[in-house]
């Protein structure tokens, strides 16, 4: 049996992007969450659903997918590394709200969300362990914002290209 061991760094190629759409479901208020998980130029993986429960703010709804999608992006990591990949650095979430950054960053912001289910501060700990790097992007280069909310035409499109998913 022949295996096959990989020695490549991943340096920058994995990228995850999250995004959410507070409140988008009219009838019970709950939010839309989702994320994208690119590795080079194409998405690899990619998910979009409603949150199990009513978020209070944009914030707490953004933050929320963002845990969804660090979850994601540590179990890629980790088959990745079984592969033989190394990862040089943090994993990278680029998500488009300044305010959910910072809780992710920044430990006294929790208490602005302390009524948030324990689970969801796994991911302030990744961060504070150097496992996970979260950055802003603009909502406008933020290819997940496609799998949250309708969009016109021509916004699919540049987000369908933005996901590396062109004809």
């Amino acid at each position: 049996m022949t295996i096959l061991k990989i020695t490549q760094s991943l340096d920058g190629s994995l990228n995850t992007y999250t995004d959410a759409a507070h409140g988008h479901v009219k009838e019970n208020g709950r939010s839309t969450g989702g994320y994208l998980v690119k590795f080079g130029s194409g998405a690899v993986h990619w998910n979009s659903k409603v949150q199990p429960f009513v978020a209070l703010s944009t914030s707490e709804a953004e933050f929320i997918a963002a845990v969804e999608a660090d979850k994601e992006i540590f179990w890629m990591c980790n088959i990745l590394k079984e592969f033989g990949y190394k990862i040089d650095g943090p994993c990278i979430l680029h998500c488009d709200n300044q305010s959910a950054i910072q809780v992710a960053k920044n430990p006294d912001h929790h208490r602005w969300m302390k009524h948030l289910d324990l689970q969801f501060f796994w991911l302030r700990d990744a961060v504070e362990n150097g496992a996970f790097t979260v950055s802003y992007l603009p909502t406008g280069e933020m290819p997940a914002d496609a799998l949250t909310k309708p969009l016109s035409r021509q916004k699919v499109i540049e987000g369908r290209s933005m996901m590396g998913l062109d004809e």
